[in-house]
């Protein structure tokens, strides 16, 4: 019986470690130095090294797939607009 109650205690507390969001909008600005991404709503979003940041541009408008791990908004995934 300990070792159920430890095990749902554990999966409890790793559950409630990370929660995923998804979140659209339009860019406000990209801070290069500090990979952070901040909408018009005005939530910071933390990119990754491997983002390609000048594509990038403020106005344009963005769907973000992303968990929240250490009180930080950490994107997970982007869907950039259609280039015609």
């Amino acid at each position: 019986m300990r070792t159920l109650i430890g095990a749902v205690g554990a999966m409890l507390m790793i559950s409630t470690a990370a929660f995923a969001g998804q979140t659209e909008g339009l860019i406000k600005k990209v801070d290069k130095d500090t990979l952070t991404l901040t909408l018009d709503d005005g939530k910071s979003y933390k990119l990754n090294a491997e983002t390609d940041l000048d594509a990038l541009k403020p106005g344009m408008d963005i769907v973000i797939a992303y968990d929240v791990t250490n009180g930080e908004n950490v994107v997970t995934d982007m869907q950039l607009p259609d280039s015609d």
